[in-house]
């Protein structure tokens, strides 16, 4: 019995039901999966990016918030993952990854956006602000991927990844939270349908391969107001990536180091996280 998947639809059930459209389309010919959810609020469209081996679920907690204060929320499921099909592009993976969500957001969404992402989606969110400024209105980074790493810690934490056991799983969750939600530690081992998939596998293996990561150069030159928030309890991404990013932002982005938060706020504190996302809207008068 596929546990975690029929959780997943029961979440789509009931999103749909109070309103969210659920919708697929054709991306570059690769088939995506993405919520849609028309707001009250004056801001500009908001796109959530989920993380390597997550999914536009997992921003469900903040749908209805975000639409208070925007225009639409807008979450796609990048290839691979959720509900979109199974699909890597052959060897270059994460760039194909990046392409798609690119090509969506000018296909689907057609106007400049407030893009928010998380952890892999931070990194493709800084590479769509950075390569393609006129769709990114502003820019928000949820405990995001792509800093520069030493071989070894980059090696640990894609090796984090590979989940074999019902105690590596639940040690994986605890590394995703502040406090771990009981119901989600005894659902851990039902993770490895997420992360022992062709998609994460060929993802982990590229960054692995190439020690890929966010162009220093690219981040100073980010244009549009920039929000990073970083857990106080952040677990799975080592505290040189916080440093990281803090010598190459630009010097007008906002950084928040927030107690409570884990790698996942969305998940777990969705209310202070939309909290965060509107007051930055408000000042940047977005």
């Amino acid at each position: 019995m596929d546990l975690m998947g029929g959780m997943q639809k029961a979440v789509r059930r009931v999103l749909v039901a109070r309103g969210v459209q659920s919708s697929t389309v054709d991306v570059g010919r690769q088939s995506v999966h993405f919520y849609a959810l028309k707001g009250q609020g004056k801001g500009p469209p908001v796109v959530l990016v989920h993380g390597l081996g997550g999914s536009a679920n997992g921003f469900s907690r903040v749908f209805f918030g975000l639409a208070k204060r925007f225009s639409r929320v807008v979450a796609p499921d990048l290839p691979g993952h959720g509900f979109s099909t199974e699909y890597c592009g052959g060897q270059v993976c994460v760039r194909n990854q990046f392409e798609v969500l690119r090509a969506f957001v000018e296909q689907e969404v057609e106007e400049p956006a407030f893009i928010v992402g998380n952890s892999l989606g931070g990194a493709m969110s800084v590479n769509l602000a950075a390569e393609n400024p006129q769709w990114v209105r502003a820019l928000a980074l949820v405990a995001p991927a792509g800093a520069e790493l030493p071989v070894e810690e980059n090696a640990a934490l894609l090796n984090s990844f590979t989940v074999r056991t019902p105690a590596e799983a639940r040690a994986f969750t605890r590394r995703l939270f502040h406090q771990a939600p009981l119901p989600a530690l005894l659902l851990a081992p039902e993770l490895t349908r997420f992360y022992d998939t062709p998609t994460v596998k060929a993802l982990t293996a590229e960054v692995m391969a190439t020690q890929l990561s966010l162009e220093p150069q690219a981040v100073r030159n980010l244009s549009m107001p920039v929000l990073f928030l970083w857990g106080g309890s952040e677990r799975l991404l080592p505290s040189r990536s916080l440093d990281w990013f803090r010598t190459h932002l630009p010097s007008h982005a906002q950084v928040r180091v927030v107690q409570g938060f884990g790698h996942v706020p969305q998940m777990e504190r969705p209310d202070e996280l939309v909290s965060h996302l509107v007051r930055f809207a408000d000042a940047s008068e977005l």
